[in-house]
């Protein structure tokens, strides 16, 4: 009897300090648990700020952005019309090249047999010659003042380049002066096809450019507008408020 007492005696203290530790760990945890948050607190902040972003700009934002994506939208409306206008100068232009370049080429077909026919009998002389000179140069000038004669074409002449020979008869002369003159005009014709395609190019991408940016800004204003908050109507007003004013695009051509 007595041993058993001893026995439960000893390990009751032990028990109890066991418990007391195991106590004292537990309320250590729970603390540490309790007091987590408030150290995790920043990260959790963050994460519910993710969602924020998903928020739509402010209203000044989409004022800002509607008010500058119209004024590029006139801009580019302008350039547009700018292209479209110079687009039809370079039209008018090669109308009127072809059209030169047709008289010329039925001028010059008048003389295609002029080969086969022999050329008139004059006396050789140094006044002939001198004579015959004479009036190349004044028809060449003639020719380019009327611009149907270029000034390489011109120089060619007076220094009697490129088979323009003064001692020629002035009949050989005025069918080389035809020729010349029709493959002149061809050169300005395709010169002219060229910077009429280059316009007409550049007339088609402003256009669309002017188009892209009238949709933008149509569809910002479109934003913008929703989002405004409408002024409370007087209680005593019996007249209908006027409706607001709807942006359009700027139209082009």
């Amino acid at each position: 009897m007595n041993t058993v007492l001893s026995q439960f005696l000893i390990e009751v203290p032990t028990a109890t300090v066991i418990w007391s530790a195991l106590l004292v760990l537990a309320l250590t945890g729970i603390t540490i648990l309790v007091a987590r948050p408030e150290r995790d607190q920043p990260a959790a902040a963050t994460t519910a700020a993710a969602p924020a972003s998903d928020a739509p700009p402010p209203v000044a934002d989409l004022r800002r952005y509607a008010e500058e994506v119209a004024v590029a939208a006139s801009g580019a409306a302008r350039r547009a019309r700018h292209h479209r206008v110079a687009w039809l100068a370079a039209h008018d232009a090669l109308e009127r090249a072809w059209q030169a370049y047709d008289e010329a080429d039925t001028l010059a077909r008048r003389f295609t047999g002029a080969r086969a026919l022999p050329s008139p009998r004059t006396p050789r002389t140094p006044a002939e010659y001198a004579g015959r000179e004479r009036w190349l140069h004044q028809e060449a000038v003639a020719a380019h003042w009327r611009g149907e004669l270029s000034v390489e074409r011109l120089r060619d002449v007076f220094a009697h380049r490129d088979g323009w020979d003064p001692r020629r008869h002035p009949v050989e002369h005025e069918v080389m002066l035809a020729r010349a003159v029709r493959e002149d005009r061809r050169t300005a014709y395709r010169a002219a096809v060229g910077r009429e395609r280059a316009a007409w190019r550049n007339a088609e991408l402003a256009a669309e450019a002017a188009r892209s940016l009238a949709a933008e800004a149509h569809a910002a204003a479109q934003r913008w507008r929703p989002s405004r908050v409408p002024l409370p109507r007087p209680a005593t007003s019996a007249t209908r408020p006027a409706p607001a004013t709807r942006w359009h695009p700027a139209r082009v051509g």
